[in-house]
């Protein structure tokens, strides 16, 4: 039996509410009556001149919309909030949760029975999987794809990860002026993600391994005529989830999220994810804890022989056949029976894919790192937990004890990381504190703290960092991330002092900060309180509510400890 649509509040009647409603749509040039039996379609567009990663999603929006009109639903495109990692600041991280809500709230205001989220970037994806959750209409996710490969010296760039290695051969005095400049023009490639296994390009194979993209279409680049194939499809396809009622819930159940998990540590992705699949969860009222990383991560090898894990760019992981090749690698290790947006199981996916592992997608036997790609980590120094990318990182440095030395912000440690008089050696631990969810706010990406110059030109290419903030997933190194709680909420990061001995213990999951708890009592008896420069706005109200990073960094009131958390509460609809 067909639910009934949720725009029929909205639609039905012969009153003047009705016929106001009727007549907006008419001005548009849709007519529409009462009884009407088309479902309205949201397609959330992201797309924003601020946003170069978004661009092509332009043109798919009107293929989405073509789609909708095909399977006999009403296509209606409303714009959202884009983030974009290029030009926003602090990061885009700060405004995940206020997307979310933007997403979700439209949902709610309007007379929409199913949407379809074009997103790309980095937090775009993540922001619009929290509102799926938590408005809980039909949904698919639809992302507009890697941008295109430039070449410098004869090696395809990067995106990301290249800037990175080449700003650090700059400061090295291994590169000129002129080939720094010559780089910079590559750079600008055109519209699309990152092109190595960035956040963006992570969330989308993940968003399709929850079930909540259509199979094979989370790596298509940019411009590609079948990612236009494939918004017409998600147009088509979310008309008759609409119609079955087929909601996200039914989709994003807890074995979802294990292939998820699952699927990251095979893929190399970012450790953003870890982050954002947690804030998902958490809007469904599903517990994901840090050790279940550690715990699926286990079980498989890094199979995606892609940047920065690997040697290849996501072009190449498509033409490998992209997730349902992977997928049927690791058949193994997931949960085949999970829903999907196209109303069949997970297995349905792996079925689909169009050959075995080649190229960017290696097999079970033969993989880029023999353990999954990221480590959790707790002790002294985080009781709450940390995370490292073991997959991007230098095993050398897996067990690793050194003298810290301490940077408290970005400014300070921009100011004195270069300084000849720091006393610094390959040994010293580098820790960055003031970084995470409320102290900037908003937890930047400055985890991948630089290699100090005289280091760097003597050849030291990695060191143990440690910081309460995140890094890119271009980002690589021996870098401990996302440590809780921060020192803002408190945390013993802040206590650290230059000369501590830290340990890290990557196979034990310890991370030991070894100064006396007496101590960091002292210390923590002459600290000053954390005192925010907000007095106002969004950053005001995100540092009032975030969370932690195990949390996923959501806002404490849009998590859904219980049931009742998750209820969908409708408008009323009468006189505007």
């Amino acid at each position: 039996m067909t639910p009934p649509l949720r725009s029929a509040a909205w639609f039905d009647g012969d009153d003047e509410v009705a016929v106001e409603h009727r007549a907006a749509l008419g001005s548009l040039g849709i007519a529409v009556s009462p009884g009407d039996p088309r479902p309205v379609i949201g397609i959330a567009q992201s797309v924003s001149d601020l946003n170069p990663c978004n661009e092509g999603l332009r043109d798919l929006a009107e293929a989405v919309k073509e789609g909708v009109h095909a399977a006999g639903g009403i296509p209606l495109v409303f714009p959202t909030i884009s983030l974009g990692e290029d030009l926003m600041k602090p990061t885009a991280m700060l405004y995940r949760n206020l997307m979310a809500m933007d997403v979700e709230e439209t949902l709610r205001a309007h007379p929409i029975d199913g949407v379809v989220l074009l997103g790309n970037c980095d937090k775009t994806i993540p922001a619009q999987l929290m509102a799926a959750a938590s408005a809980d209409l039909p949904a698919i996710q639809v992302a507009g794809g890697s941008r295109p490969v430039a070449v410098f010296r004869g090696k395809p760039v990067g995106t990301g990860t290249d800037l990175w290695r080449h700003w650090d051969e700059y400061r090295a005095g291994r590169m000129s002026p002129e080939d720094w400049a010559a780089f910079e023009r590559c750079l600008s490639c055109g519209p699309g993600a990152c092109n190595t296994m960035g956040t963006a390009s992570t969330m989308a194979l993940l968003a399709e391994s929850l079930g909540m993209s259509l199979p094979g279409t989370s790596s298509v680049p940019t411009g590609d005529p079948r990612a236009r194939v494939g918004a017409e499809r998600a147009g088509r396809r979310v008309v008759a989830m609409v119609r079955e009622g087929l909601r996200p819930s039914a989709i994003m159940t807890s074995a979802a999220f294990d292939n998820a998990v699952t699927v990251l540590a095979a893929i190399g992705g970012s450790t953003n994810a870890v982050i954002h699949l947690c804030a998902i969860a958490g809007r469904l009222g599903l517990p994901l804890p840090l050790e279940r990383f550690q715990e699926l991560g286990r079980r498989v090898p890094v199979l995606a022989d892609v940047s920065p894990s690997g040697r290849y760019l996501m072009d190449a992981f498509d033409r490998a056949g992209g997730l349902p090749v992977l997928l049927a690698e690791i058949a193994a290790h997931l949960d085949l029976r999970t829903a999907t947006v196209t109303g069949g199981p997970l297995s349905d996916y792996v079925s689909s894919a169009g050959g075995s592992p080649r190229g960017a997608i290696r097999t079970l036997d033969s993989p880029v790192h023999e353990r999954g790609g990221i480590a959790v980590l707790r002790g002294s120094l985080a009781p709450d937990g940390a995370v490292l990318k073991t997959s991007a990182a230098s095993p050398a440095l897996f067990r690793h004890r050194g003298p810290a030395i301490v940077f408290r912000g970005w400014d300070d440690l921009r100011r004195r990381l270069d300084d000849p008089e720091l006393p610094l050696s390959a040994d010293t631990v580098l820790v960055l504190t003031g970084c995470g969810p409320k102290a900037v706010p908003g937890m930047p990406e400055w985890g991948m703290i630089p290699i100090p110059a005289r280091l760097a030109a003597a050849g030291v290419t990695d060191m143990v960092r440690i910081s309460d903030g995140r890094m890119s997933g271009t980002s690589f190194g021996t870098c401990v991330l996302h440590v809780a709680p921060e020192a803002a909420a408190g945390g013993p990061l802040g206590l650290v002092q230059d000369g501590d001995m830290i340990e890290l213990d990557v196979e034990a999951g310890l991370l030991h900060l070894d100064v006396p708890e007496a101590e960091l009592d002292e210390r923590r008896g002459r600290a000053e309180p954390f005192r925010t420069p907000h007095l106002r706005g969004w950053p005001r109200l995100y540092q009032d509510h975030v969370t932690q990073a195990p949390e996923g960094c959501d806002l404490d009131f849009l998590q859904a400890p219980t049931p009742e958390h998750r209820r969908f509460v409708e408008p009323v609809v009468g006189r505007s």
